[in-house]
């Protein structure tokens, strides 16, 4: 709680300020020294977790419903399911969770939709020559039926990987979605959230040990990202050696791949190769990289390989206590997003928010 200010005036003379006292008091230190004060912060308290608690069964019964639905839905008419899953909103609306009537439930065996996703899916994997048979049989896959949901504009982002490794949300993607005009590769990156700022970090998701050219069009990709949401890139390219101060075939790779980002984006402020405490404090780059004007400002960071980009992340994620949100596929040519298997229920709903900001 702030200090507050107190100012006591005190009028000598009709109309004449003879005196100001002004005396600083630390409030929060008087408050907690009342009994009634802290019985009143220890109510807040217990309210605020039988809330929780409440909100927290309230979901519990819906998703429990929900659950059982799934697991019978193979089993029961069509009208059955339109009764239950009507059931199942109701139900949530009876205990206030009124988001939930915007939901709605696809099932994979809905004619309506198969027929035209085999179709297109077939189209799509000519040259594979794909068959309706096998086409209806890779749709049984949430993965292959959620991707083709958005090549055919029945939805206009993905969020998968809850319960699927990275390479399943990511393969159908690459099939069917493709990536835009232009990009040869997929790259992953997380949107790293700190008290007062946030940074991109990538690739940390997707590609093993990228070549100068790989690791540029990750570095472009990855500005890309940065402005959607708001940010004017900087961008550091990782490296042990900060501007020529180590040498190897590891940094040859990163100063290759700064050189050509440049070339394809002059305008982009971009620095490299550069290690990461001279990319992130202006302290350090005024000793590492005097005179550079972006070393020290960088919030855009690009790691010269995937285990130092995975385990860079989550480094800063569980030290710091950062938000994570991602990975952001980037190079795709619509909105899919990928989950940790280990995602909670904020992970989750922070991605879906992602993606439908990326799909405006």
């Amino acid at each position: 709680m702030k200090r507050l200010i107190l100012i006591a005036a005190f009028i000598l003379t009709a109309g004449t300020l003879a005196a100001q006292n002004y005396i600083i008091v630390n409030s929060e230190k008087v408050f907690k020294s009342v009994a009634a004060y802290n019985k009143a912060i220890s109510d807040l308290d217990e309210l605020a977790k039988q809330y929780q608690e409440q909100v927290d069964a309230k979901f519990a019964e819906v998703e429990a419903l929900y659950n059982a639905y799934m697991n019978q839905k193979a089993s029961l008419s069509a009208t059955t399911r339109q009764t239950r899953e009507n059931a199942i909103l109701a139900r949530g609306q009876e205990l206030g969770l009124k988001s939930l009537g915007k939901a709605k439930f696809q099932a994979k065996d809905d004619e309506t939709v198969l027929e035209p996703m085999v179709a297109k899916l077939c189209e799509l994997r000519a040259k594979k020559g794909m068959t309706e048979e096998q086409a209806r049989k890779q749709l049984t896959d949430a993965s292959y039926f959620g991707t083709m949901l958005v090549v055919l504009g029945y939805a206009d982002g993905l969020v998968s990987g809850a319960v699927n490794s990275t390479a399943n949300t990511v393969r159908p993607a690459l099939q069917v979605i493709k990536t835009k005009p232009g990009q040869r590769l997929v790259s992953g990156a997380f949107l790293m959230c700190f008290k007062d700022h946030v940074t991109v970090f990538s690739d940390c998701a997707i590609n093993l040990n990228p070549d100068a050219e790989q690791l540029a069009e990750i570095a472009l990709q990855s500005a890309v990202t940065a402005k959607a949401f708001g940010i004017e890139p900087k961008v550091g390219m990782l490296s042990y050696s900060t501007l020529g101060s180590g040498k190897g075939p590891d940094v040859d790779i990163v100063e290759e791949a700064t050189r050509i980002v440049k070339e394809k984006a002059p305008d982009l402020p971009v620095v490299g190769s550069i290690q990461f405490d001279a990319a992130w404090s202006p302290d350090v780059a005024a000793t590492k990289a005097k005179g550079n004007d972006v070393a020290g400002h960088v919030n855009v960071f690009v790691f010269p390989d995937l285990c130092s980009g995975n385990i860079g992340y989550k480094a800063v994620q569980r030290s710091s206590g950062a938000l994570a949100i991602g990975p952001v596929l980037q190079g795709l040519n619509k909105p899919v997003n990928d989950l940790s298997r280990g995602a909670t229920v904020q992970d989750i709903i922070n991605t879906i928010a992602l993606t439908a900001i990326e799909a405006q």
